[in-house]
């Protein structure tokens, strides 16, 4: 499979050159926009400024983006990978406004290499709406049933600001996983690795599988109304469905399959040093079931409402946090996710099970490719040895 999808990416490379970034980039599954629109370099029907927006939650704000890496020792600058770190007259000092700006106050979190700003595209600004710990509701309109967080308005209320004064040619939203308490699962697992032995476990699956499925329904049905709100919001503003692109995506596993974690199952390891306390079992299940059926939902909602989808379920594998592939540091081998920490002794607790600043450019990168793409489904994947600058796309 990873052997077709890099053939696949090649082949589209290829049919690319004779497409602009900007023409291909307009419209979804409701049309293709034919406006010629924007670019840095102008070119599109609209005076205004072209533009791009991210609306959402902690995976696509930045959240994490703060740490290149990860590194077991909390002295001096982490091993490399502590973008916030700094030394003045010797003594190691620690600025996460200079990644997060004033949102790293707020608890937004909206990092420097959020994905909306690492992505290659043809547009004149980009916008990042997008919040930590956002639910479809903070999405929603104010007007219809919208809730600010962090002291901000409803996202849809933001866009509509943003759309009064910029010809938007993309959106991208990443929402739902709050909805459904993907974290509350996690955390679950994680308590239960560190408090109970091998030879016992007291594993998470089967009853987070249970809170999972018994969401569901009232998330996807969320999520499809935010993607209404955000309809609404650019008809209002004088743009027709199909002069702009819609994409709704997915998440990446932040963990490998057990089979695949370098550290031993037993022991201290998995908590002390790798960051990563998860039984094998609950890792296999977070990795082929919940993050493959959190996307198939998340898909089916966007086709529905006739949006594009992003797969990016696969996009860290083989660079996960503990994955027996990548490992610690800033190194070309370095995780691209943010390992568990208690936010005692570096960063804050709520940038854990994120994708750090790698993983935030390797989204960006597969932003780009999609927007520089015909309209559709797409999946994106990492390709083996490679940096967060090369990844894979091909059709979903």
């Amino acid at each position: 499979m990873r052997r077709l999808a890099t053939v696949l990416a090649i082949v589209l490379t290829v049919l690319l050159l004779a497409v602009s970034p900007a023409a291909a980039g307009k419209g979804g599954k409701n049309g293709g926009g034919n406006d010629g629109g924007g670019g840095s370099g102008g070119g599109g029907s609209s005076s205004q400024p072209t533009a791009a927006v991210s609306l959402g939650d902690s995976y696509i704000s930045g959240e994490g983006g703060r740490w290149q890496g990860n590194y077991a020792s909390s002295s001096g600058n982490r091993g490399g990978t502590d973008r916030a770190a700094y030394r003045h007259k010797g003594v190691w000092h620690y600025d996460a406004s200079q990644i997060y700006g004033s949102t790293g106050a707020s608890g937004c979190h909206r990092s420097d290499v959020a994905e909306i700003l690492s992505a290659n595209l043809a547009v004149d600004a980009r916008f990042n709406l997008a919040c930590s710990g956002a639910v479809a509701s903070n999405i929603f309109r104010s007007s219809n049933g919208g809730q600010w967080r962090n002291g901000e308005a409803p996202q849809a209320d933001q866009l509509a600001a943003v759309a009064a004064s910029n010809d938007v040619e993309l959106i991208v939203l990443s929402v739902g996983g709050n909805d459904l308490g993907f974290v509350d699962a996690l955390l679950d697992c994680i308590i239960g690795y560190n408090t109970s032995p091998s030879w016992w476990q007291n594993t998470c699956h089967d009853d987070q599988q249970a809170n999972i499925d018994a969401k569901m329904s009232g998330a996807m049905a969320d999520v499809g109304k935010a993607i209404d709100e955000i309809r609404a919001v650019m008809s209002d503003a004088g743009q027709a469905a199909d002069s702009y692109r819609l994409v709704v995506q997915s998440y990446a596993s932040p963990v490998p399959r057990g089979s695949d974690f370098r550290y031993s199952e037993s022991g201290w390891d998995r908590t002390n040093t790798g960051g990563c306390p998860f039984w094998n079992v609950d890792a296999d299940w977070a990795r082929d079931s919940l993050i493959p059926q959190i996307s198939g939902e998340l898909a089916a909602v966007a086709s529905a409402k006739g949006a594009d989808f992003l797969d990016l379920s696969d996009a860290m594998e083989g660079r996960e946090i503990c994955s027996v592939s990548a490992a610690q540091g800033s190194g070309s081998d370095a995780e691209w996710g943010r390992f568990l920490v208690t936010g005692l002794t570096q960063g804050e607790a709520q940038e854990s099970i994120h994708p750090n600043a790698l993983g935030q450019q390797a989204q960006g990168t597969c932003l780009g490719l999609m927007f520089a793409s015909p309209a559709g489904d797409y999946r994106c994947t990492n390709v083996p040895g490679a940096g967060p600058a090369s990844m894979s796309l091909s059709p979903a």
